[in-house]
């Protein structure tokens, strides 16, 4: 049989040989001939039927067998979604069906029809009957679901001729039922699709706005995705690692969700921009993770471990953000083969890669499955089985409704504090308490799947509480009311790095409107690595900047340091690994007011009689040396031939909990690194406060520390203070 012929003005439907070709790419010794066959009965089965899109309606059955190929499918499965719409949508029966190709395609198609008659905006009892029914099928042959799967995707894609209303129900069922399951299972290319495809019927001007954004930005962040490739690319060479690195595209509802829960705007997403590396063995990726984060400094708060800890759908990476070579957001993900193969294609990997395993075999992967026939046997009422079951596929996630109707899925163990900042970062905040299911419970109640919550919010609200952090389930809830904590001290930061920058540009007989407006700001908060200019005033605010060296750097004028020594100094040697050129066996002292370290931009003072203190360039005393005594100023600079470590005073300020200081010395332990002396005070808000001189050796060491700490879930903040 040869391909369909299509309508006038259709679109050209996939061709059969095609399907063949890609079916023998994978399985060579594929049996072509009940393929073959099926597409022949389903040619006459559907003989003289049109979509509504003006193509055969042959064409829809093959593109879905097309989609399964793609995801290595057996025979016996891409004869069956040739199949799937004969009982459905023509006369012929199930029985020949079962005479011409067999009990296992058959049983295939008769799981698929049936789910196709499902009605999943039936009433409670119905919908609990209806989805019991979806999942025995599944549990007979997992291929089943993933044909129907397959069905839903070419069935979006085509969605464009039916009326607007039906195209939104087809389009909510997807988000709400299909996509979660692709999710489950691990077929990620299904799922990315569904999702893309179903927000664009949903919501067509929020998809149309990020289609345009991402088109936008597409030039430029290819080239910065490119250059991080080869950067990091060459790296791993240099560690002896085979790596294959490439880019890894951004669907379009993940970026709508992350607008939508974040509260931000797209120029705010993260990880838009993201690699993906793929090498040979585990060990290999906790390597290349240790080179991706020597070249780009790792984002606090960002790293995922999913090698040592797996997803429930089996997917396995590691994910880490950084700031990549142009300083801006960067995901990369990084897995050996076998793992990629996973989470691409699920549990479609054991039919592509391990020729020979029956379903059977992969159902007993996933031991969720065959439960679900124990439980049917244990529940004779439909209504008993949804509340001990409740969707019990995406065990690891629970779904309730809003007051609307709205479906919300979250972790297992979440609660209605998580529920609210899901929804939106204003309603966590100003979150009070909560109705589940009419009834009031407490904020830390845990969520069943199918409860309906209504959030209660008072105007006078003053913020989350630190006692949320002790039972929110999702990383979303913990991390905005972290941020909410961080930004009370921020904004006054803010304000007072202002007035610093301000009352400096004054002494320096400078106009501020002119010194500080937007565009140098911006400009230096790039040079510094700071992510915006509130991050840049913050730091000058808390005195991780100094004003002076601020407004010098926007005027460029550079710090004075004379060439040579001035003969009053005190000649001695004192190897604390600096030296001043053109003079030699200078006694030189730390400065305690300031704590240098190498890597510190540094300037000498000579004292009367004790030699030459050596301090940061931005210490406030050297700004008064300035104005006092600038012939005593000297240039100096790290000369380190000798090992030495240098005491630094860092403070921490977290959330109180039994083990946080056990968990503090133990990455400074594992640093190598000595501590001189340690205080810890609390306060009545749980909150902890540490106060630690270390030794260290230089400024990378400090700034690795002290990331790593900050890394910690419960560490609020981590900074070095100016004397130890």
């Amino acid at each position: 049989m040869t391909g369909p012929i299509p309508r006038a003005g259709s679109k050209p439907p996939v061709k059969f040989d095609d399907l063949l070709a890609t079916v023998k790419s994978y399985r060579p010794q594929a049996d072509l001939g009940v393929i073959e066959r099926a597409w022949e009965f389903s040619g006459k089965a559907h003989e003289g039927q049109f979509r509504l899109t003006g193509d055969p309606y042959v064409s829809h059955p093959l593109a879905v067998a097309n989609i399964l190929a793609e995801l290595g499918l057996d025979e016996t499965t891409l004869a069956a979604a040739l199949l799937h719409d004969v009982v459905e949508d023509t006369p012929t029966p199930l029985s020949a069906i079962t005479e011409a190709f067999g009990e296992e395609i058959a049983e295939l198609v008769d799981g698929v029809t049936k789910i196709s008659r499902i009605d999943f905006a039936a009433s409670k009892l119905r919908q609990a009957e209806n989805l019991r029914r979806m999942f025995l099928a599944m549990a007979r042959d997992l291929r089943v679901i993933i044909i129907k799967l397959a069905d839903r995707l070419h069935n979006l894609r085509t969605l464009k001729p039916l009326p607007a209303e039906r195209r939104r129900a087809v389009a909510e069922e997807t988000l709400q039922i299909f996509a979660p399951i692709a999710h489950r299972l691990g077929l990620w290319r299904l799922k990315w699709e569904l999702e893309d495809l179903a927000l664009r019927y949903l919501e067509p001007a929020k998809y149309r706005q990020i289609v345009h954004l991402v088109a936008k930005s597409r030039q430029d962040r290819e080239a910065r995705i490119h250059a991080a490739v080869e950067q990091l690319s060459a790296r791993l060479a240099e560690a002896g690692i085979k790596a294959e690195a490439f880019g890894r595209p951004k669907h379009f509802y993940s970026i709508y969700q992350k607008m939508k829960t974040q509260g931000v705007d797209f120029s705010q997403i993260l990880d838009v921009e993201a690699i993906r590396v793929i090498v040979p063995t585990v060990q290999d990726c906790y390597t290349a993770l240790g080179v991706a984060h020597s070249l780009w400094l790792p984002m606090r708060d960002m790293f995922t471990d999913y090698i040592a800890k797996p997803k429930p759908n089996l997917y396995q990476s590691l994910h880490t953000k950084v700031l990549g070579p142009a300083g801006n957001p960067m995901e990369v993900q990084i897995r050996t083969g076998k793992m990629h193969r996973t989470a691409e294609y699920g549990i479609a990997a054991h039919w592509l890669y391990k020729e020979g395993l029956g379903p059977q075999k992969a159902d007993e992967k996933l031991a969720w499955v065959r439960r679900l026939i124990e439980l049917h046997t244990d529940f004779s009422d439909p209504g008993e089985w949804l509340e001990s079951l409740k969707l019990d596929l995406f065990k690891d996630q629970v779904f309730v409704f809003t007051p609307n109707g709205d479906v919300i899925d979250l972790p297992a163990g979440a609660t209605a504090v998580d529920f609210a900042y899901r929804i939106h970062t204003e309603l966590g905040h100003s979150c009070v308490g909560t109705k589940v299911n009419g009834k009031l419970v407490p904020l830390n109640y845990v969520f069943k799947n199918g409860d309906l919550v209504e959030i209660l919010t008072s105007k006078t609200a003053r913020g989350p509480s630190l006692d949320w952090l002790s039972f929110v389930a999702t990383s979303t809830a913990k991390s905005r009311i972290k941020a909410w904590f961080r930004r009370q001290n921020r904004e006054e930061n803010i304000a007072h790095g202002r007035g610093l920058l301000e009352a400096e540009c004054k002494r320096q007989s400078l106009s501020p409107p002119q010194i500080l407006s937007g565009d140098n700001l911006e400009a230096l908060s790039q040079k510094t690595n700071y992510l915006s200019v509130e991050d840049l005033l913050a730091a000058v605010g808390l005195g991780e900047m100094s004003a002076e060296a601020a407004v010098r750097r926007i005027t460029g004028k550079s710090q004075p340091h004379p060439t040579a020594a001035p003969q009053t100094a005190v000649q001695g040697t004192l190897q604390l690994g600096i030296s001043a050129p053109g003079a030699e066996g200078i006694l030189f002292r730390l400065s305690r007011c300031c704590c240098p370290v190498p890597g510190d931009e540094i300037i000498g003072y000579v004292t009367r009689g004790r030699g030459v203190t050596v301090h940061r360039t931005d210490c406030h005393n050297i700004d008064a040396y300035q104005r006092t005594d600038p012939e005593r100023l000297m240039r100096v600079e790290w000369s380190l031939s000798q090992h030495a470590v240098y005491p630094v005073q860092i403070e921490i300020d977290a959330l109180d909990r039994v083990g946080l200081l056990n968990d503090i010395t133990g990455i400074i332990s594992a640093a190598n690194t000595n501590i001189r002396s340690a205080r810890v005070s609390t306060k009545r808000d749980r909150r902890a406060v540490f106060s630690l001189v270390l030794d260290i050796s230089d400024l990378d060491h400090l700034n690795r520390l002290m990331r790593d700490i900050g890394s910690l879930s419960d560490v609020l903040r981590v900074y070095r203070l100016k004397s130890a």
